[in-house]
């Protein structure tokens, strides 16, 4: 007991208290101690970190006082912060004698494997994913009974004898050599001579040279053959491996993962033959054809991904006597034809079921139908399913994830559906003609993702899901206004624009403190935005097309990361004041069609990233000469090229997703969407003022400027050489 109290003072940070149960006289009930029910020797510690993702890992340092648990067989600390930059990994771990699983996957060490772990004669499992930069396998063959071993994201380019070296470990069933830089692995792969190998994981390793598939699929069949045992191999995220691929022997593998590659060619029509195949994944790749019947062979398969390819034809009805598959994924291919009863019959085992970006595949069953399946995860995006709400949807009841978004459906959401995704976390039926109402009370709803855009909804506005973080209920008919309380503290966008919302923006926004993305727009929203907005962080603004009063909103002044700002066709007053220099992250800033007065302030030229600017139908004065220096139209700046080459994910996400409808300018008589089909759309609009004076010569420099327009202003002299072509006056 005394060791791991030791070692719970080396830990600095607990954020999940896996700790918390520590004390007390008798360590065998602490939570990830146990004990053996003879002995009572503490056998095992495992605080593996659940979620490496989430912010749960355990901080600190591995104290040697586990030295004193002498009889420990089992140590999992893996996806903890346990190193560092300058800690080695600790060598006392090699005085383990007795450990028969280890496991610091995750743990970053600086230096190399300490030779002492081939002491531990004894491990069976043994984890060092992601632990240190470099090693040599060396260290690894004098451990005689070792089954696993894990050295996933490790570099070993050096090594050039690597299969040599893991065959002196014969007895290895589990090999993971991912992401480890290998070079020419093709090459290698025919020296492996490990007959109890069950599992090969050689992905993400760049063979960074032109490979022939039937070099490399001769070679792997040649491996197979020393390799009698192998059941499992990937070679996913190969992106080098560019041939077609070919008919082949896969041996008596039972999973086989090829995705994320850039295979040609078709599916061998031979697949049917390797029936012992449970998990079967050529996803993401450039696959054609049309898919092979013979699969309906494989009857032991629990997963078909064959998405993300360019496969066509219609979906072979051998499919459905797939009796024990469980997820079924065919999305993002050019398939068409009707998917009947007949292709679901025996698939009583399925789980999760991709159709989507089909667009010329539909589903016709009849009207009474029961599935045979329940499913948890289901994507039909932009395949056909109604006219009607499909009945046999409601049947669904264990719906985790449904996308029916583009699917034209064209009726009523029945009231029942609402109950049968009571327990989704992600809900997208966007872009059909559905109408309806929210459900009455979506707050008891788990939803995190939620769209609802571009339908014939109606009705009020309902509290939000309390666990929502994306929002989209835009380009509907819902009215009324806006809840008085919102209760979704994870919520970061919003998107309502487009329906009849009324009255003003309650002051219990504010309390979405992790609101990042707003839109408001196109609604009949008045009075002036709420003075607490000044606390919230907010990246994109669109509240234009309503009836805002008031001068420019003082609650933006600090602001700093806005990116977009829009309050154009209002019924703002006043000036624009001079600290608006100071959002100094915006670029994109549109006021236009406003009640403002005065000049321009010279101080907008502070905003550096600025790449679209709409004054228009505002202001008075002359055009200042300043304007010439907003650097993020300018082509020849280190800053522009970090704008328009380097865009954020988020925001092109936002801007070309979320924002589908969003900013139609006008440019020479076309209408353009400012981040639909294009990288970036460098425009000034000062059309409609009251502007004086000359044109500034020196705004020739803003040479990345696609559309000027001056036009109706009071603007004499003459025209700068070199910019008639992006101008409208």
């Amino acid at each position: 007991m005394a060791g791991l109290l030791a070692f719970k003072k080396g830990i600095t940070s607990d954020p999940a208290n896996r700790l918390s149960s520590w004390h007390g006289g008798d360590c065998c009930r602490w939570r990830g101690v146990t004990c053996s029910n003879q002995t009572g020797h503490v056998l095992k510690l495992h605080l593996a970190n659940p979620d490496p993702y989430a912010a749960n890992a355990l901080a600190g340092e591995i104290s040697p006082s586990l030295l004193s648990l002498e009889h420990l067989e089992h140590l999992d600390l893996s996806s903890n912060n346990l190193g560092g930059e300058t800690i080695p990994m600790p060598r006392f771990l090699a005085s383990m004698g007795n450990l028969r699983y280890l496991n610091l996957y995750g743990i970053y060490f600086t230096g190399t494997v300490p030779p002492q772990l081939g002491n531990l004669s004894r491990l069976q499992y043994l984890d060092l994913g992601n632990t240190v930069r470099s090693t040599d396998i060396a260290v690894f063959t004098n451990l005689p009974v070792l089954q696993h071993l894990g050295l996933s994201g490790i570099d070993l380019s050096s090594i050039d004898d690597w299969p040599q070296k893991l065959n002196m470990i014969p007895s290895l069933r589990v090999v993971d050599l991912s992401y480890c830089w290998l070079d020419r692995a093709d090459q290698r792969l025919p020296y492996l001579n490990l007959t109890k190998l069950e599992k090969l994981d050689l992905s993400g390793n760049d063979f960074n040279h032109r490979i022939a598939s039937c070099c490399l699929f001769g070679r792997l069949n040649d491996a197979l053959e020393n390799m009698a045992s192998l059941q499992v191999l990937d070679l996913s995220y190969m992106t080098t491996l560019i041939e077609s691929l070919p008919q082949c022997a896969w041996g008596e593998l039972q999973e086989l993962h090829l995705g994320r590659n850039n295979f040609t060619g078709t599916l061998p029509n031979l697949i049917g033959q390797f029936t012992s195949l449970k998990i079967l994944d050529f996803s993401d790749n450039n696959l054609s054809g049309k898919i092979p019947p013979g699969l309906g062979n494989c009857t032991r398969l629990t997963m078909l991904l064959i998405d993300n390819n360019n496969l066509n034809g219609s979906v072979p009805t051998e499919i459905g006597g797939l009796t024990n598959l469980t997820s079924l994924f065919l999305g993002n291919n050019r398939l068409s034809g009707v998917i009947m009863e007949d292709h679901f019959r025996g698939l009583t085992s399925l789980k999760a079921l991709d159709l989507s970006y089909n667009n010329n595949l539909k589903i016709i069953v009849r009207e009474g139908w029961l599935p045979p399946f329940r499913l948890e995860w289901y994507r039909h995006a932009s395949c056909k399913i109604g006219p009607l709400f499909p009945a046999w949807l409601q049947q669904q009841v264990s719906i985790n994830y449904l996308d029916i978004s583009s699917a034209g459906i064209k009726d009523m959401i029945p009231d029942r559906f609402w109950s049968i995704v009571s327990q989704a976390t992600y809900l997208d039926m966007s872009d059909n003609k559905l109408t309806g109402s929210l459900p009455a009370q979506p707050g008891d709803m788990p939803l995190v993702n939620l769209n609802l855009s571009s339908n014939h909804l109606n009705g009020p506005i309902r509290p939000f899901p309390r666990n929502i973080e994306t929002l989209d209920i835009s380009s509907n008919s819902f009215s009324g206004i806006l809840p008085l309380s919102f209760e979704a503290p994870a919520l970061e966008v919003l998107m309502m624009f487009s329906n009849k919302i009324g009255g003003s923006i309650p002051e219990s926004m504010c309390n979405l403190s992790s609101l990042s993305d707003l839109d408001l727009s196109r609604n009949l929203l008045e009075s002036e935005i709420p003075q607490c907005f000044a606390t919230i962080h907010l990246d994109f603004l669109r509240l234009s097309n309503n009836s805002f009063a008031g001068k420019f909103p003082t609650v933006l002044r600090n602001s700093t990361g806005l990116k977009m700002l829009d309050l154009s066709w209002n019924k703002l007053s006043g000036w624009l004041p001079t600290w608006i220099g100071e959002l100094t992250g915006l670029e994109f800033l549109r006021v236009s069609h406003n009640m403002f007065s005065r000049n321009i302030p010279f101080e907008i030229v502070y905003l550096r990233k600025l790449q679209f600017l709409d004054l228009s139908d505002n202001l008075s004065g002359v055009i200042p000469p300043q304007l010439a220096n907003l650097i993020g139209m300018m082509t020849s700046t280190d800053d522009y090229r970090s704008i328009s080459s380097t865009r954020e994910n988020k925001q092109d996400e936002i801007i070309e997703d979320q924002f589908d409808e969003l900013l139609l300018v006008m440019t020479k008589g076309q209408q353009l969407k400012y981040g639909k089909g294009l990288d970036y759309f460098i425009n000034i609009d000062l059309s409609d003022n009251s502007l004086s004076g000359q044109i500034p010569s020196n705004i020739t420099s803003l040479d990345a400027l696609i559309n000027l327009n001056l036009a109706s202003n009071d603007l004499r002299g003459k025209i700068p050489n070199n910019i008639g072509a992006m101008m409208a006056l």
